[in-house]
């Protein structure tokens, strides 16, 4: 049976190519690559070597909870400048919270209002005032639908290797 190896890329659908280019290249520094010669607005970003994050400007409706999750070098200063620009979104899925694997998670909307999950590497050093900050809460996101199918454990991760 063939088997899915790795995301290559997801595509967000924006509604102003240019701003939503602009929040990923200098808020996120994403480098921007040459795109196919769509006959549409597109711009193909670089995430590391094997990964991209394409955007494409169409009419659409923005998921209130389906996300993309982007792993950051420097969860204190991404947290500090989503605040400054007031696009860190809590209605969807909480606070910004410390997971019990210690990566940081919070939750930012980009320009076109697609919902982006931003999270730390487990262990990396957190700002003490983060956790002191009216945007943060301890523990899980709780929706108390209190349906528990799917897989769990107490050692659940984000990260699957120490290279991540």
């Amino acid at each position: 049976m063939a088997r899915a190896l790795k995301i290559n890329h997801v595509t967000l659908i924006v509604n102003n190519l240019e701003k939503a280019g602009e929040f990923y290249a200098n808020e996120l520094g994403l480098e921007a690559l040459p795109a196919f010669n769509f006959d549409y607005p597109v711009m193909f970003f670089k995430f590391n070597e094997e990964q991209q994050l394409h955007i494409s400007e169409w009419e659409d409706t923005p998921s209130f909870r389906g996300h993309i999750c982007v792993q950051v070098d420097d969860f204190n200063s991404l947290f500090y400048r989503m605040k400054e620009l007031g696009v860190v979104d809590v209605s969807p899925w909480g606070k910004v919270r410390k997971l019990p694997d210690g990566a940081m998670q919070m939750f930012v909307r980009d320009p076109s209002g697609n919902l982006v999950e931003i999270s730390s590497k487990p262990g990396s050093e957190v700002d003490p005032a983060i956790l002191e900050d009216e945007l943060y809460a301890d523990g899980l996101y709780v929706s108390n639908r209190n349906d528990f199918r799917g897989e769990r454990s107490d050692n659940a991760t984000l990260y699957h290797s120490s290279n991540s």
